[in-house]
């Protein structure tokens, strides 16, 4: 070993210093070398056929209802085959009194679905039978209220609702004094509930 200056301030060869750091560290391996980054995970595949089906099937739809578009002054109709058909005169004729009632007149698309949905949720878990729906005829508010094809948003909205709900047994367009096609009486199945 090399003596060491007595003094800090003593210059030393940098060669002498690359000597002792290299004997006081002794000897030296190379390391492997670093595995490379995992590579990137290959896409999933695109389900092109299962997006064409989609496409098409929304197509369908829509061409199903711009078809069937009810206008201000149609009836909504519609009664399921279990259903008596002389329950069903009764709920036309209005002799079925609404056991709750649900305003959707001004309410945005959106939040009038989310509205109806739920009203119908809790008619429902609270044994309701029969309830009325007040949809407005859509004659009022051109951007709002009708569809480019001058078609009532609301009134529609709720028919094609009520269709596909399994609770519904029946509805029908409210007698005039109760509000008339701008209205609808909606008749509701028993809850299968156990208590």
């Amino acid at each position: 070993m090399t003596p060491l200056p007595d003094r800090p301030d003593e210059d030393t060869d940098g060669d002498d210093d690359a000597a002792l750091f290299r004997a006081a560290i002794g000897e030296v391996r190379r390391l492997p070398d670093a595995a490379p980054p995992p590579a990137a995970p290959k896409p999933r595949p695109l389900p092109r056929m299962a997006e064409r089906d989609e496409a098409l099937a929304r197509d369908e739809f829509r061409h199903a209802l711009d078809q069937s578009l009810l206008e201000a002054g149609d009836a909504l109709s519609y009664r399921r085959d279990e259903l008596p058909p002389k329950v069903f005169a009764r709920l036309r004729r209005g002799e079925m009194s609404a056991q709750e009632e649900l305003d959707l007149h001004g309410s945005p698309v959106r939040e009038a679905e989310a509205l109806l949905r739920a009203f119908l949720n809790d008619a429902r878990e609270h044994g309701l039978g029969c309830v009325r729906i007040i949809h407005g005829k859509g004659r009022n508010g051109v951007n709002d209220y009708l569809d480019s094809r001058g078609a009532p948003v609301l009134k529609n909205l709720v028919d094609r609702m009520l269709r596909q709900r399994a609770d519904i047994l029946a509805f029908h367009s409210a007698p005039p004094a109760q509000g008339g096609t701008g209205a609808v009486l909606v008749l509701l199945a028993k809850s299968q509930r156990r208590r």
